[in-house]
C-alpha cells in the first residue's frame, strides 16, 4: 500500500480559503507570489516530497548513520535526495535571493516544508539545522561572516548546527562550561564538550557551521554570561577557501529510539587546543540571540511531530478502506453477512475523526502562526505588527508543545488502526511513532513549553497578547453565530473560551503569589486546555468557512469535503472540548498534592 505525507485538498484550503495568502503578492514584498506561484511552488514541493524523498524514509531508519573514528556517513541514498533539494533552493526559502533564498512567504514555505517533513524528516533536519544557523549569522553576523558564511549555507554548499547542549546543563543553559578565550588577532579559542547535536558531523557537506554558546574568561555567572561564536569544522580563509581542520571532533553519536537517518553527535572542540571561533554578536548576549530565533526553531519542531502526524491518519485511513475484517455491526446476527472493511466499524471511526480533526487544526494553527509573520512583514502599521507579533508569541507553546503531544496521540491511533500490523516494521506506523516522540522532548521540552506560556506569554506586554488572541476567537465565534449550521458550535466555544479567560485570571494571579509553585505544577494542564480551546477554534474557522462554501453552491467534487469539515468541528467541539472544561474545573480547584507529597513517598528506593 502506497504511503501518504500530506493530503492537498486540505493543504489548499487553509492556504487559500481560510489564510487567503495570495492577497500578500498585493504587497510589494511578495509581489511575485500570486496564487498560480503559490499553486506551481506548492505542487513541485509535493512532487519532490513524494517522488524522491518520501522513499527515503524507511532507508534511513534502517540504515541509519555509522560512526567511524570521528567520521559519519549518512545513508547513500541522502546524498542525492540532498543535491535535488540544494538544486530547487529550497534550503532558504523565504531568506533573500541575494544570499541565495528565494523571498517567499513564511506560511508558504510552511506548507512545502509540510511535505517535505512529512516524506522524511530525520533527513529534512540537515537543511533545517542549516537555515537555522543561517538567520543567526544574517542578524548578528559582522558583514566578513555573512560575505564568507550565508550564501554558502542558504545553498546548502555548507550545512549548519547549534551547540547548545552539554553533558552536565542539559535544559539548564546557564549551567554551561564551555569558554572561550580572546586571541591577539580577535578570534577566540573555543574548549568544550557537546551532546545531542542533530546533524553535528556527517559527510554530506564539505564543511559544517556550528554557532556554539560559550562563556568568555571572567564573564557574569548563568545566562548573562554568555556569548555565541561562529565555529566551522574547517576553518575559512578571507577569500572563502577552506582551510585547515578546527579541532571540532566528532567522539560519537546516539543510538535513538527514532530518527536514525539524523546524526546525533557528541562534539569535542579544541580537545587540542586548535578551535578557533569569531564572535557573532555581542559579547554576553548570546542567549539574546538564541531567543530571536527561538520562535522559527520551535515552530519547525511543531511542523515536525505534525508531518508524522498527518502521514500516520493518511495511512490509517487507506489502510481501514482496504482491510477486510469483520462484519458490520447492524448485521451481525447475519450468518450471510460479508465481511467489510473496517473504516465501517464505529470504534475505528472514533479513531479516525479523532485523528482527522486533530489533523486538521493543527494544520491550520501551524500555517497562522506563519502567516501572522507574514502580516508582520507586509504592513508598515505599528499597531497591526505588535498585534501579531504578540499572537506569535503566546501561540509559540501551543505550536511546539501542545501540537507534538497531540501528534504523538495521533501517531499512536494511526498504529492502532492497524491492528498488530501496525507494530511490524512491514507496515511505516511504527517509525512514524517512533520518530514523532523526539518532538516532545528537544528545543525545549514540552513542560518547559508550559512554563513559557504561564511564566512569560500571559503576562507579556500587560496580557495584550492574550487578550488579543481572545478576540481572534471571538470573531469567528460571531460568524458562526450568523449561520444556523455553525451557531451551537459556535456557543459551545465561547463557553469553553469563557472559562479559559477564568482560568488564565486565576493562573496569572497565582503565578505572582506565594502559590507559585501551585501555579507552575498546573502549568502543563493549562497548556493543554489552551490548546484545546486553540484546536476548537481552528476547527469552527474550517466550519465556518464550509458553511459558507456549501450554502454558496460549492462544486460537487467539493461537497463532501467540506461537509467532512463541518464533522470534525463537530466532534471535536460536542467531544473534545467538555473533557476541557472538567480540566479547567480541576486547574480553578488547585490540588496541591504535586508539591506537599514528600520526596520519600515516591518510593523508588
Amino acid at each position: 500500500m502506497a504511503q501518504s505525507i500530506a493530503d492537498r485538498r486540505d493543504v489548499d484550503f487553509v492556504l487559500h480559503e481560510q489564510l487567503e495568502v495570495a492577497k500578500l503578492s498585493e504587497h510589494e514584498k511578495f509581489a511575485e507570489f500570486n496564487r498560480k506561484t503559490m499553486d506551481l511552488i506548492v505542487k513541485e514541493a509535493r512532487n519532490l516530497a513524494i517522488k524522491e524523498i518520501l522513499p527515503t524514509r524507511e532507508i534511513g531508519d534502517k540504515e541509519g548513520t555509522r560512526f567511524d573514528s570521528g567520521k559519519v556517513t549518512v545513508p547513500e541514498a541522502f546524498h542525492k535526495v540532498y543535491d535535488l533539494f540544494k538544486e530547487g533552493e529550497w534550503v532558504a526559502m523565504t531568506e533573500d535571493p541575494e544570499w541565495g533564498g528565494q523571498g517567499m512567504p513564511r506560511s508558504l514555505a510552511l506548507a512545502a516544508g509540510d511535505y517535505f517533513n512529512g516524506a522524511n524528516y530525520a533527513l529534512m533536519m540537515y537543511p533545517g539545522l542549516t537555515h537555522g544557523a543561517g538567520k543567526l549569522v544574517e542578524a548578528f553576523g559582522t558583514d566578513q561572516q555573512k560575505t564568507l558564511f550565508l550564501k554558502k549555507m542558504y545553498t546548502g554548499e555548507w550545512t549548519g548546527t547549534m551547540l547548545l547542549t552539554e553533558p552536565e546543563a542539559g535544559s539548564d543553559v546557564g549551567a554551561l562550561t564551555t569558554s572561550a578565550v580572546k586571541n591577539d588577532d580577535g578570534t577566540y579559542s573555543i574548549t568544550g564538550n557537546k551532546i545531542f547535536i542533530s546533524a553535528g558531523e556527517h559527510d554530506m557537506a564539505e564543511n559544517i557551521v556550528h554557532p556554539v554558546l560559550a562563556r568568555i574568561e571572567d564573564a557574569p555567572e548563568g545566562t548573562k554570561g554568555i556569548s555565541l561564536f561562529l565555529v566551522p569544522k574547517f576553518r575559512v580563509s578571507d577569500d572563502g577557501s577552506l582551510g585547515e581542520f578546527n579541532d571540532v571532533v566528532c567522539t560519537g553519536i546516539e543510538e535513538k529510539m527514532g530518527i536514525h537517518g539524523n546524526s546525533t553527535c557528541s562534539l569535542s572542540l579544541g580537545g587540542k587546543g586548535g578551535c578557533v571561533g569569531t564572535l557573532l554578536g555581542e559579547e554576553n548576549k548570546g542567549m539574546r540571540a538564541m531567543f530571536l530565533m527561538m520562535n522559527e526553531a520551535r515552530l519547525l519542531v511543531g511542523l515536525q511531530g505534525f508531518a508524522c502526524a498527518t502521514a500516520s491518519y493518511l495511512n490509517a485511513v487507506n489502510y481501514a478502506r482496504e482491510r477486510v475484517q469483520g462484519k458490520n455491526l447492524a448485521s451481525f446476527m447475519d450468518k450471510n453477512a460479508p465481511a467489510v472493511p473496517i473504516i465501517q466499524h464505529p470504534d475505528v471511526r472514533r479513531q479516525l475523526l479523532t485523528m482527522k480533526a486533530y489533523v486538521e487544526g493543527m494544520r491550520s494553527l501551524l500555517y497562522y502562526v506563519a502567516y501572522c509573520d507574514d502580516v508582520v512583514d507586509t504592513t508598515d502599521d505599528e499597531n497591526i505588527k505588535e498585534k501579531y507579533h504578540g499572537l506569535v508569541e503566546v501561540l509559540i507553546p501551543i505550536a511546539k508543545g501542545y501540537v507534538t503531544d497531540r501528534a504523538y496521540d495521533v501517531c499512536n491511533m494511526g498504529m492502532q488502526v492497524y491492528g498488530g500490523y501496525g507494530y511490524i516494521k512491514e507496515y511505516p506506523q511504527e517509525q512514524l511513532v517512533r520518530d514523532c516522540r523526539i518532538t516532545m522532548i528537544y528545543e525545549g521540552t514540552n513542560g518547559i513549553q508550559a512554563m513559557d506560556l504561564l511564566g512569560r506569554k500571559l503576562g507579556m506586554n500587560e496580557g495584550r497578547p492574550v487578550m488579543d488572541l481572545m478576540g481572534e476567537i471571538q470573531n469567528i465565534i460571531a460568524q458562526a453565530g450568523e449561520k444556523a449550521e455553525t451557531k451551537e458550535l459556535g456557543g459551545k466555544l465561547e463557553e469553553a473560551l469563557n472559562k479559559l479567560g477564568e482560568v488564565a485570571m486565576h493562573m496569572g494571579t497565582m503565578a505572582m503569589s506565594p502559590k507559585a509553585l501551585d501555579a507552575f505544577a498546573l502549568a502543563y494542564p493549562f497548556m493543554e486546555v489552551t490548546g484545546d480551546v486553540v484546536m476548537g477554534w481552528m476547527l469552527l474557522w474550517r466550519a465556518v468557512i464550509a458553511a459558507r462554501k456549501m450554502d454558496n453552491g460549492a462544486k460537487k467534487k467539493d461537497i463532501t469535503f467540506y461537509a467532512g469539515q463541518m464533522k470534525s468541528a463537530e466532534f471535536f467541539i460536542h467531544n473534545i472540548l467538555p473533557v476541557t472544561l472538567g480540566r479547567m474545573n480541576a486547574i480553578l480547584a488547585g490540588n496541591d498534592a504535586v508539591n506537599t507529597i514528600s520526596e520519600d513517598a515516591f518510593g523508588g528506593k
